[in-house]
C-alpha cells in the first residue's frame, strides 16, 4: 500500500472518530447531555486531536522521502538521505538504516562501509544496532575475510538481543564457510542446530551441515548427519508445516540479511518438509 493511501485512510479514521465524539451526542441526546458527555470525554478528544496533528506534521515533513520510496528512485533517495545524514548531521536510526539498505539495493557495498565508518564516530550504537546490514554488505562486496572479522568482533562484544545474536552467529558461520574455513563453520552451525530457538536459523544451519559440510568434511559425515536430523526434527516441532516456515520467513523478508538468503531459505524448507507445501 502506498504511503499516501495509508495517510488518507488514517485521516479518515481519525476525523471520523472526532466527528463521532463531537457531533453524534448532539444529534442523539441533545445539548445538555452532550455538555456532560464532553466534560468527561474531552481528554480523549484532545488525544485524538494531538495524534492527528502529529500525523499531519510527520507526513508532510517526510513527504519527499515517502515520495522517493514509492517511486523506487533509489539514486535520488540515496542522495536525499546523504544530505540528511552527512550534510545535516541527522544520524537518526531510521535514516541510517534506510540509507544502508538503499546502498545495498544499488549494489554499492563500498558506500555501506563508508556509512559505517562515519556513523561509528558519531553514534557507534547505530552500527551495533545494524550489525547484520553492515556485515552483509561485506559479503555482498566479496570481502569475505572482512566479513569473518566483522561478525567475530560482534559476537565477541556480546551485547545483542538473542534473536539478533543468533543471526549474527549464523552469518559468522556462513562467512567462515565462504572463506573455506569449513571446520570452524561446522562448529558454528552445530551449535545453532542444538541451541537456536529461531527455527529459521536452526533449519538453515542443519541444511548447510547436510548439504555442504558433510561433502567437504567427509570424515565428519556421521556427526553432521545426526546433527542435521536433530535440527530437522527441532524445526518441524516448532513449525510443523511448510506454511508455518513460510510465515516466519515472511516476517523478515524485507530485511537485507534475510533477502540475501532467500534461495537458501527456500532450499532448506524443501529439504526439511520434502514436497509438502
Amino acid at each position: 500500500m502506498k504511503f499516501k493511501s495509508v495517510f488518507i485512510i488514517c485521516n479518515i479514521i481519525l476525523f471520523s472518530l472526532l466527528g463521532i465524539l463531537c457531533l453524534i451526542p448532539v444529534l442523539i441526546a441533545g445539548i445538555d447531555v452532550t455538555l456532560s458527555f464532553w466534560r468527561v470525554s474531552w481528554p480523549l478528544g484532545l488525544a485524538l486531536a494531538v495524534f492527528l496533528t502529529a500525523l499531519e506534521v510527520f507526513y508532510f515533513s517526510h513527504y519527499r522521502l515517502f515520495n522517493l520510496i514509492e517511486r523506487e528512485d533509489w539514486p535520488a533517495l540515496a542522495q536525499y538521505l546523504e544530505n540528511r545524514v552527512f550534510q545535516q548531521g541527522h544520524y537518526r536510526p531510521y535514516l541510517v538504516r534506510l540509507l544502508a539498505n538503499t546502498y545495498l539495493v544499488l549494489s554499492d557495498s563500498a558506500a555501506v562501509i563508508s556509512l559505517e565508518n562515519k556513523t561509528v564516530t558519531v553514534k557507534p550504537a547505530l552500527v551495533e544496532a545494524n550489525a547484520l546490514i553492515f556485515g552483509t554488505a561485506r559479503i555482498l562486496g566479496k570481502d569475505i575475510p572482512g566479513a569473518v572479522d566483522f561478525f567475530f568482533g560482534r559476537l565477541a562484544a556480546g551485547a545483542y538481543r538473542r534473536e539478533q545474536a543468533q543471526w549474527l552467529r549464523w552469518y559468522y558461520g556462513f562467512s567462515l564457510l565462504l572463506d573455506r574455513q569449513f571446520a570452524l563453520a561446522a562448529d558454528q552451525f552445530m551449535l545453532l542446530v542444538k541451541n537456536a530457538d529461531d527455527a529459521l536459523v536452526a533449519g538453515l544451519s542443519a541444511f548447510f551441515l547436510q548439504d555442504v559440510l558433510r561433502r567437504v568434511l567427509p570424515e565428519r559425515m556421521p556427526e553432521f548427519n545426526a546433527a542435521a536430523q536433530e535440527g530437522q526434527n527441532r524445526v518441524r516441532k516448532f513449525l510443523p508445516a511448510r506454511d508455518n516456515w513460510n510465515k516466519e520467513a515472511a516476517k523478515i523478508e524485507t530485511e537485507i540479511y534475510a533477502a540475501v538468503q532467500e534461495k537458501n531459505l527456500g532450499n532448506a524448507a524443501q529439504w526439511i518438509y520434502g514436497g509438502s507445501a
